[in-house]
């Protein structure tokens, strides 16, 4: 991989999450009201309220304030809770391992899904297969998270007791329970993806096995499954992988409905209930590492791309 484009690219990424910071922090300051007297609570005095934005550095200027505030964040100290007092990059690494485990699975289960479905029906076009992988990925699109959880703690915990309706536990305490809590979860987030890889996949094979080289290596006695695996295959994944990098956003927000379903004690139940408490900080922080872990995700597929296609790194190199 040229160091240009590489290096390049990570130059992007700094400066965007940059701007994202400063959109974070004017945002919330943007906000109605002082954030002072919410931290404070409403019964609090006048001493209280100015004790907090003292303590909170509120009484400085704003350039002051977010020159500090993003100092403090690249060190990796968000400061602590309003709330509970804890300091938020320790909560924050509580929660984590729970959202990046549910994103994994629900990934890996969105890619072997979408994925084999989405080339099946495309070599198998118009043929019954087809017509099945359309009609799940139309169904995989229609229906909201939230009543597909619903729907599933339903059948699958309360009519046939076969797997838990809620709850987590850590995989380092019990691989098999971690793993029977998170199915269901990992289906219910990760459905809608793999739906949206089957139709892009689809798209992109049909549109690579029509190539001139795909003929060519059909006309030179190529097998089928060499010509689908081989050539079809690997220059459809550009498509979809920028699909991958984009819809991490979706799961993300998924993750706060699915944890709040299955009361998963995840990063994005931590967002919502740090709503509910406006807990500015944490809120500030959450927002924050969510657009950094989006990036980076983003940063990671542009740099794939130079490895699945030569094309793109030669022009990335040339620039």
């Amino acid at each position: 991989m040229p160091r240009g484009y590489a290096f390049s690219r990570i130059v992007q990424s700094l400066v965007t999450l940059v701007l994202v910071s400063l959109v974070v922090f004017a945002g919330l300051r943007a906000l109605p009201g002082d954030p002072a007297v919410a931290l404070a609570g409403p019964e609090a005095d006048d001493a209280a309220i100015e004790q907090i934005r003292h303590s909170y550095g509120l009484d400085q200027p704003l350039p002051v304030q977010y020159a500090t505030w993003l100092g403090r964040a690249v060190r990796g100290d968000f400061g602590e809770s309003a709330t509970t007092g804890l300091p938020i990059g320790e909560i924050i690494l509580g929660r984590i391992p729970v959202t990046v485990e549910l994103a994994v699975l629900s990934l890996l289960f969105a890619a072997l899904v979408g994925l084999a479905a989405g080339v099946v029906s495309a070599v198998r076009r118009g043929g019954p297969l087809d017509w099945l992988g359309n009609g799940l990925s139309l169904f995989g699109l229609s229906i909201p998270n939230f009543w597909l959880g619903l729907m599933c703690v339903l059948v699958f915990a309360v009519w046939l007791g076969v797997l838990p309706a809620s709850g987590f536990v850590p995989f380092t305490e019990s691989p098999w329970e971690n793993l029977e809590r998170m199915v269901l979860p990992a289906f219910v987030l990760g459905s809608g993806l793999a739906a949206v890889l089957m139709r892009q996949m689809r798209s992109s094979m049909l549109d690579t096995l029509g190539s001139d080289y795909v003929r060519t290596a059909r006309a030179k006695g190529a097998g089928e499954w060499r010509v689908v695996g081989v050539h079809g295959l690997r220059n459809s994944l550009i498509t979809v992988m920028t699909i991958l990098g984009l819809q991490l956003g979706a799961l993300i927000s998924g993750a706060v409905v699915t944890e709040q379903i299955f009361v998963l004690p995840g990063f994005g139940k931590l967002m919502v209930d740090s709503v509910f408490t406006r807990d500015f900080p944490v809120i500030q922080a959450a927002v924050l590492v969510t657009a950094a872990g989006y990036i980076a995700v983003n940063l990671a597929v542009d740099l794939l791309y130079s490895v699945v296609d030569p094309r793109i790194r030669v022009r990335g190199g040339a620039r």
